[in-house]
């Protein structure tokens, strides 16, 4: 039986959620799951999402009501993996501590907006980043509010060009953590579609969301 993918897109549509949620499906496809891709958090109040093997959040600056985080909260920690990326996945639930609690982080700016900035692999030896070495990137450097306890795989520095009071500060751009038995990996990189051009965004999220997934070995 195949493993089975839930992607649940929307919120703000400068992240393009409804491409990059295309991408997502197809990438999983490729590594053999069997994906439903929903607009909306609906169905995280109808599906039976213990029967998931990933959960993959594509929804910038949503709400959602009490019961259906509470079911998505308890799937993860029972076992479900929760995978994803930027805005999609680390500035979803702006009201929802809980949410964030479970992903080990919160967007909190992008100083200077569209930069240039480098990516600093801290792990090279971890299997989501072994052969993928530092790199330029453009984008927006994420300032976030993170949990020390997150393995964290690759960092940027700010350069205080935007914000001087943050200038030497090392931000994570890529970690995993687990939730109760659930495996959660977040990558900061993928602000619109056309960076899952740039092969070590698309590569190293490949390998999060595999990793993620309960069909890994934990």
């Amino acid at each position: 039986m195949s493993a089975k993918a839930l992607i649940f897109h929307g919120g703000w549509e400068g992240h393009e959620p409804e491409a990059c949620a295309a991408i997502v499906e197809e990438i999983l496809a490729d590594e053999g799951f069997d994906v439903r891709s929903e607009a909306g958090v609906a169905v995280l109040g109808e599906a039976d999402l213990a029967s998931f093997d990933l959960i993959v959040p594509l929804c910038t600056q949503i709400s959602i009501e009490k019961a259906p985080l509470e079911r998505l909260c308890a799937a993860i920690e029972a076992g479900t993996g929760l995978a994803g990326f930027h805005g999609g996945m680390g500035d979803t639930f702006r009201d929802a501590p809980a949410y964030q609690f479970m992903v080990g982080g919160q967007w909190v700016a992008h100083p200077g907006d569209i930069i240039d900035y480098r990516v600093e692999i801290t792990e090279p030896q971890h299997p989501l980043m072994e052969g993928i070495g530092d790199f330029e990137y453009h984008s927006e450097q994420y300032f976030m509010h993170v949990d020390p306890g997150n393995e964290v795989l690759a960092t940027t520095t700010f350069d205080g060009s935007h914000a001087s009071w943050i200038s030497g500060t090392v931000m994570p751009v890529v970690w995993t953590r687990h939730h109760g038995r659930g495996r959660v990996f977040y990558s900061a990189l993928g602000h619109q579609a056309s960076e899952f051009a740039i092969p070590q965004m698309r590569e190293i999220l490949r390998r999060g969301l595999v990793w993620a997934s309960r069909t890994t070995d934990k």
